[in-house]
């Protein structure tokens, strides 16, 4: 292989890394399983309101990736990330532009929702859920780098997009859909955190007191083990207490995953070359069981 193509091929992998396609399963989950319940709920599927959301959703996913990248590169913690997309371009100022551009169409979209239902409340939740995203790394708030990030994503994809998604459909609310959005957003949580094992050193260095800075990479994989029990755990109650259908029990496919996940980080978690990718095992777990708990939701509507 040339020399040309060697570069080509980094380059390519540089760019793969920086616009982060698995992460887009974060925009796909809560609006997949918080319909999937309201169609438990109500035996109805609406594909309209589903599909703009779902588009609308990738497209605040994207806002927000490349709106991190242009706080991050004002504190430095991404000097040294050769992915971030503002090293990549050199241009700090067009990701700026192209982020907004992407939150200008996917708030547009949720306005065509709102039109079309004559009721703005999915509108109110998912402008919530772009000012929390909005203050986990956006100045003057940069909750993130108070070690709050996980809490704003637990929220943010959890109960209030599960929410959206669910009243986008019904238009309505139900407690049924708690325990599921809780699932959801630890499960969501569980990438964000996996993210900061393998860079103690540059959070340190630009003050960013993440969750693993605080508790150290030991007890921070401890953590993960109990945080990726703790989603087994809620299908569990979820199936006892009769809030979720027996389909969902096709959740504990992903428990191979789940092990996976813990095991990798707890033999690697001071090793920061060999746990960097535990995110990405994170976000197959992610993926997976929330496919498969709202497909769980789905199927006694079409097996009854």
């Amino acid at each position: 292989m040339t020399t040309t193509n060697l570069i080509a091929n980094s380059d390519k992998k540089l760019w793969m890394a920086a616009i982060k396609p698995p992460m887009y399963s974060v925009a796909v989950v809560p609006i997949w399983v918080g319909s999937a319940i309201a169609n438990w709920q109500t035996q109805q599927w609406r594909n309209l309101p589903f599909f703009l959301f779902l588009t609308a959703a990738i497209a605040i996913i994207a806002w927000l990736n490349l709106s991190n990248d242009v706080f991050d590169s004002e504190t430095g913690i991404d000097k040294n990330k050769a992915h971030s997309v503002v090293n990549l371009t050199g241009n700090k100022s067009l990701v700026f532009w192209i982020a907004n551009l992407c939150l200008g169409l996917g708030i547009s979209g949720i306005i065509a929702i709102a039109f079309l239902q004559r009721d703005v409340t999915v509108l109110a939740l998912v402008l919530l859920c772009c000012a929390l995203g909005y203050t986990y790394q956006g100045p003057p708030f940069r909750l993130g780098y108070l070690g709050l990030g996980e809490i704003i994503c637990f929220f943010s994809f959890g109960p209030l997009a599960i929410a959206a998604a669910y009243y986008s459909q019904a238009q309505s609310f139900s407690p049924a859909f708690l325990l599921a959005s809780a699932f959801v957003g630890v499960s969501t949580s569980i990438i964000l955190f996996c993210s900061h094992f393998h860079q103690v050193e540059d959070d340190l260095a630009a003050g960013k007191r993440s969750p693993i800075v605080r508790l150290g990479t030991a007890l921070g994989a401890k953590v993960l083990a109990v945080s990726v029990a703790s989603l087994f755990a809620m299908v569990a109650i979820g199936l006892i207490i009769g809030n979720f259908p027996l389909w969902t029990a096709i959740v504990f496919i992903t428990l191979p995953i789940g092990y996976e996940l813990v095991r990798h980080v707890s033999e690697n978690h001071d090793r920061p070359e060999r746990v960097s990718n535990c995110k990405f095992i994170a976000v197959k777990l992610h993926f997976w069981s929330g496919f498969l708990l709202g497909l769980g939701f789905i199927l006694p509507n079409l097996y009854h």
